[in-house]
């Protein structure tokens, strides 16, 4: 499992997603986040991006949602994930393989709810020229 998500991963390219909502509006993600290309590739008309998102303690990625699906790697620390109805739909330790499915039904945040940084390898598959994600607002949960 965790050689074919690498190659996933590695055989095309990706990203995070770092984008936010408030209650009436979109919002950032929390200070510090952070996120660094590592590879990059059109092919037809698709784009794979690989990238590497570090969220520091106590901060999310803010509330989004991707146009392509998504593919990460728990490279560091534990990635709390909440959808739209406020619910944790998973908790992933260090070495967990993350999907996420595509549009804006899939709304959801990343929280590190921990005391290390988050680091994540993600692989984005987007139609071409698509953001990394699209801000979506809170939907009305206790938190960011």
């Amino acid at each position: 499992m965790r050689t074919s998500l690498r190659t996933s991963i590695a055989g095309a390219v990706a990203a995070v997603t770092i984008l936010a909502g408030g209650t009436a509006h979109a919002t950032p993600p929390g200070p510090g986040v952070t996120a660094t290309l590592i590879a990059q590739k059109t092919v037809g008309d698709t784009d794979y991006v690989l990238r590497e998102i570090t969220v520091p303690p106590g901060q999310s990625t803010g509330w989004h949602y991707h146009d392509g699906p998504l593919y990460a790697y728990v490279k560091q620390g534990t990635l709390s994930h909440f959808d739209s109805t406020c619910a944790s739909d998973g908790v992933y330790p260090q070495g967990s393989a993350v999907q996420e499915p595509a549009g804006p039904g899939n709304v959801h945040i990343g929280r590190n709810l921990g005391d290390a940084p988050l680091v994540l390898t993600v692989l984005y598959v987007l139609p071409h020229g698509a953001p990394f994600s699209e801000d979506a607002p809170n939907p009305g949960c206790p938190f960011e």
